[in-house]
């Protein structure tokens, strides 16, 4: 039986007639009251406690920013703001436990690159991202590089691919898992640069990373916060990063764009969502307030100190970005025919 039964769940409760005819009667007598409830302003709303679901484990990067931002919006709005870890199936329970929640801003979802890439992967999911919810705010991203252990033969780029050519899957790579996106990025750039190298999936990052450094892998794809302490005293080394630029805390290592590989930028991002139905009212507000946080300079240097680039905006900028993340890992998984959940 499939993980998203449970997220099918549904009240097929019936009104009586005689409930019906009382609710017809307080619209009529309350017809203002009742469209602020049902549709709230900017004005109105809170109008209760709002639940930052986060679809993924207690630790991670979009878990630390609803717990950075859920207190400073407590205060702001002065109602009850926590934060609900889902997780799950790459993220794919909680966002459709907060696709199936009321449309009225008080479920807000705070999710991560998953949400681009688990589609492609569970070609059975009940929910559209798209369609399902409508794009906030972003709230930042972070760098991922082409890494390698500090004992490794491979000291620039180049090495490691000249060699990939040479041997055409005999190199390996190491990464959390079947589908995650360090996985995905890494077979993007294989696309990209006409290589063929051998997956070695791990249960998560621990011993992906472990391996890595051990010399046990060939190369991993790593986020540049997780990279860096190890980088520093040698037991990584960074060949290239997949961000638009290069790194402030590390302005030597080039991007793949720099090296040639046009289509290399792979980022991990941070994005906040509400149902799909939500007033635009609210989606501004929560756009406004959200952007407010992200200029204050205790949020800044947090999301500093845990290698993310504040990003903010309006919500295009998070529907673009969507929109073309569905698009590229689509294409990427299929080309790669991997296989995910159903």
């Amino acid at each position: 039986m499939s993980f998203f039964n449970h997220l099918r769940l549904s009240s097929n409760r019936r009104a009586s007639s005689s409930a019906v005819a009382l609710l017809c009667a307080s619209v009529l007598c309350f017809g203002n009251a009742s469209a602020q409830s049902n549709s709230p302003s900017q004005a109105t709303y809170p109008s209760g406690p709002v639940t930052l679901l986060v679809p993924f484990t207690t630790g991670t990067g979009a878990d630390l920013l609803a717990r950075l931002l859920g207190p400073k919006l407590a205060e702001k709005w002065k109602v009850s703001v926590v934060t609900d870890n889902k997780a799950g199936a790459s993220g794919a329970i909680g966002t459709g436990m907060a696709a199936k929640s009321a449309p009225t801003g008080l479920t807000v979802l705070v999710t991560a690159t998953a949400h681009g890439t688990f589609p492609a992967l569970m070609p059975k999911l009940p929910f559209n991202p798209q369609q399902a919810f409508t794009p906030v705010v972003l709230l930042g991203t972070s760098a991922l590089g082409v890494a390698t252990s500090g004992k490794s033969p491979f000291n620039q780029f180049k090495d490691f691919q000249e060699s990939a050519k040479k041997q055409p899957g005999v190199l390996n790579y190491s990464s959390p898992g079947t589908g995650s996106p360090q996985h995905l990025a890494m077979e993007l750039l294989a696309q990209e640069t006409n290589v063929k190298l051998l997956h070695v999936p791990y249960k998560g990052t621990a011993g992906a990373l472990t391996d890595l450094m051990g010399g046990h892998v060939d190369a991993s794809i790593v986020a540049l916060q997780t990279a860096a302490p190890h980088l520093q005293n040698g037991s990584l080394r960074m060949l290239a990063l997949m961000s638009a630029e290069r790194s402030p805390a590390f302005p030597n290592v080039p991007t793949l764009k720099e090296l040639g590989v046009a289509n290399g930028v792979v980022e991990t991002w941070y994005g906040v969502f509400v149902p799909a139905g939500t007033p635009p009212e609210v989606v501004a507000k929560l756009n406004a307030d959200f952007n407010s946080l992200l200029q204050l300079p205790e949020v800044k240097e947090t999301m500093t100190k845990q290698g993310m680039v504040i990003a903010g905006g309006k919500p295009e900028r998070m529907s673009d970005l969507v929109k073309n993340e569905l698009s590229r890992w689509a294409r990427v998984v299929e080309k790669a025919g991997i296989k995910g959940d159903n």
